[in-house]
C-alpha cells in the first residue's frame, strides 16, 4: 500500500507539474501575439514611410528622364534642398543666385523660415541665402501653386493675401502672410503632400 501511494504522489506531483509548464506556455504565447502585433504596427509605420518616398524618388528620376520633351519649362528655377548625393566638390563653384529686396521683405522671409517646424534649425547662413535666392511671384484668385502628387522643386513663403490647403479634397486649413509651405517635398524628396490655391496672394518663391 506504501509503494501504491507513492505512486499515487508522485503522479500527482507530475500532473502539476505539467500544469505549471501548460501555464508558463500560455504566457510566453500571449507575450508572443503581443509582440507580433507590436512588429505589425512599427511594419505598417515602415511601410508608410517607405510608401512616401520610395515612389516620390523614382518619380522624380523618371520626370528627370523626360522633362523638356516637347515643351518649354515655364517656372523660374529657385532653392532646392532634395537630399541627393554630391560631391562637395563640385558644389564648390556654384554660385547661387541673388534677388534683391527691400529690409522689410527680408525680415519677413527669415521670420516665417524660422517660425517653420521644419526649417527652423539651419544655420544662420543657410537661412540668408535663402532669403537672398527668393523672388517675388504674383499669383491671381483661384490660382494653383502646388499640386498634391507632384514632384516639387520650389519653396514659398506667403508675402500678402490668404491660400487654401487641401489634401484628397479635404481643406486642411487657411494660411496667411508670414508662412511657409512646400518645405516639405524639398527637405525630404518626396511628392507634395498637399494642394495649395490662392485666394488672391503675392508669395516669394
Amino acid at each position: 500500500m506504501g509503494t501504491l501511494r507513492d505512486l499515487q504522489y508522485a503522479l500527482q506531483e507530475k500532473i502539476e507539474e505539467l500544469r505549471q509548464r501548460d501555464a508558463l506556455i500560455d504566457e510566453l504565447e500571449l507575450e508572443l501575439d503581443q509582440k507580433d502585433e507590436l512588429i505589425q504596427k512599427l511594419q505598417n509605420e515602415l511601410d508608410k514611410y517607405r510608401s512616401v518616398i520610395r515612389p516620390a524618388t523614382q518619380q522624380a528620376q523618371q520626370q528627370s528622364a523626360g522633362t523638356l520633351q516637347g515643351e518649354q519649362r515655364t517656372k523660374r528655377q529657385a532653392i532646392s534642398a532634395e537630399p541627393t548625393a554630391f560631391d562637395i566638390q563640385d558644389l564648390s563653384h556654384v554660385t547661387l543666385p541673388f534677388y534683391p529686396k527691400s529690409p522689410q521683405s527680408k525680415e519677413l522671409i527669415k521670420e516665417a523660415i524660422l517660425d517653420n517646424d521644419f526649417m527652423k534649425n539651419l544655420e544662420l547662413s543657410q537661412i540668408q541665402e535663402i532669403v537672398d535666392c527668393m523672388y517675388p511671384v504674383e499669383y491671381g484668385k483661384d490660382s494653383c501653386i502646388i499640386k498634391e502628387g507632384d514632384v516639387g522643386s520650389l519653396v514659398y513663403v506667403m508675402e500678402d493675401g490668404k491660400v487654401e490647403v487641401t489634401k484628397e479634397g479635404v481643406k486642411l486649413c487657411t494660411m496667411g502672410p508670414g508662412k511657409v509651405f512646400g518645405e516639405l517635398a524639398i527637405l525630404y524628396n518626396c511628392t507634395r503632400t498637399a494642394t495649395v490655391k490662392t485666394r488672391m496672394c503675392i508669395v516669394k518663391e
